[in-house]
Formats: C-alpha cells, sequence, structure tokens
C-alpha cells in the first residue's frame, strides 16, 4: 500500500515538474477561421502565428501550439476541447 502512494505520488509530481507540449489535431470538421480564432483566444497567439500553426495542423496532422508546464496548459487544453477542436497534452 505505501508503494503504491509512493508511485502514485512519483507520477504526480512528473506530471507537474516536466514541460509539456499542448497539441491540437486535424480534423474535417473545423475551419481554419475558426482554430486560428481559438489560438488567438485561447493560446494568446498573435494572428501570423495561429495562421502558420493551423496551416501545419491542416497539412501535417497536428502542431504543438504551447508549451510549458502542465497547470499552465490544461485550462487551455480544456478550452480547446470545450469548443469541438482535438487537442492533447503531450
Amino acid at each position: 500500500m505505501v508503494k503504491e502512494k509512493t508511485q502514485h505520488a512519483d507520477e504526480h509530481q512528473e506530471l507537474f515538474s516536466e514541460k509539456k507540449d499542448l497539441v491540437v489535431h486535424n480534423d474535417d470538421f473545423n475551419t481554419f477561421d475558426f482554430v486560428t480564432k481559438t489560438l488567438i483566444e485561447v493560446c494568446d497567439h498573435a494572428p501570423e502565428q495561429a495562421e502558420q500553426c493551423t496551416l501545419i495542423i491542416h497539412f501535417n496532422g497536428k502542431c504543438v501550439v504551447r508549451s510549458g508546464y502542465f497547470d499552465i496548459l490544461e485550462p487551455m487544453y480544456r478550452e480547446i476541447l470545450k469548443r469541438g477542436i482535438t487537442a492533447t497534452i503531450e
């Protein structure tokens, strides 16, 4: 039991202490304009940066749109999902 708690604490610490990437994935539902607008509003991208990321998402299937610690990325991730865009934290 103690070993399980220690392992869980280690995993929790790793989740919050390592830098992660917020990745947006391509889909067939959302428009370029909507994804670009979302990146500007949610990730605080400049319009040019958001447009470039949107093109990368379209042509490569995904793009890292922000990097940082989990506690910073997680609210952005949830908002992107809430808007119907596919994203992951990796």
